[in-house]
């Protein structure tokens, strides 16, 4: 009775070790292909990062939008990022700034938002450059390369978000380093989820960069940085 049990079990058994071996697998392969990118996104990008009082001059201060108040103006992160790069500038460690931001619904503005703030902390209006369609890090990043001629910059964000910053910059062929500026909020629970998003969001970047994904809008009405400081 044991022996033919045994002939029956045996060949059902096989197929399913078969099953949960390619299972396992398959598994593995798709913890690698997720991890991997992600990794290499934030150790690229973490080795181009630097301490505000450090930074080497560069030509402007690539500012990446992050969102605004009810009343239209920067938010505190945004604002954080806004007094790096006045204090760039006032070190002449950049010669301009490049505010990159969301204009795509009415009534909602982050690069004039930005570049209201600047001025009123006393950067000249005329260094400041504007990036209406910065629709997410990697337009952002390549659209101040192709279509701004940015050739260096300092990329000025929060600290969790740096890292896939640089290395977006640096994958559109721009000289960046990164200055981080704190991420610290009176929501605990809700940086926890920004961070947990930017990791992500460093597998999209690294995708992003792979298959060389053009900005939502390649173009732009605005003057580039030899326009507006090529002659300075």
């Amino acid at each position: 009775m044991t022996s033919l049990i045994e002939l029956v079990e045996v060949p059902e058994a096989r197929p399913r070790r078969r099953l949960r071996r390619a299972l396992l697998v398959a598994a593995c392969v798709g913890v690698v292909g997720v991890v991997t990118p992600v990794a290499v996104v934030q150790v690229s990008g973490r080795q181009h990062v630097v301490d505000l009082a450090d930074a080497p001059p560069r030509t402007v201060a690539l500012v990446l939008g992050a969102g605004l108040r009810p009343d239209g103006t920067p938010s505190t992160y945004l604002g954080r990022r806004l007094d790096a790069a006045v204090d760039l500038y006032e070190r002449g460690v950049v010669r301009g700034v490049l505010v990159s931001g969301d204009s795509s619904t009415v009534g909602y503005d982050e690069p004039t938002a930005m570049k209201d703030y600047l001025v009123r902390a006393g950067v000249p209006e005329g260094v400041v450059l504007q990036d209406f369609a910065g629709l997410d890090t990697h337009d952002s990043a390549v659209r101040a390369r192709t279509v701004f001629g940015v050739e260096d910059a300092i990329v000025v964000t929060q600290d969790y978000h740096l890292p896939r910053a640089v290395f977006s910059a640096r994958a559109a062929g721009i000289d960046a380093v990164g200055v981080a500026v704190s991420s610290a909020s009176v929501e605990p629970s809700k940086l926890a989820a920004w961070k947990v998003r930017d990791l992500l969001a460093s597998w999209k970047a690294a995708v992003d960069a792979l298959v060389g994904r053009e900005p939502a809008r390649p173009w732009s009405d605005e003057p580039g940085v030899a326009d507006v400081l090529g002659a300075r």
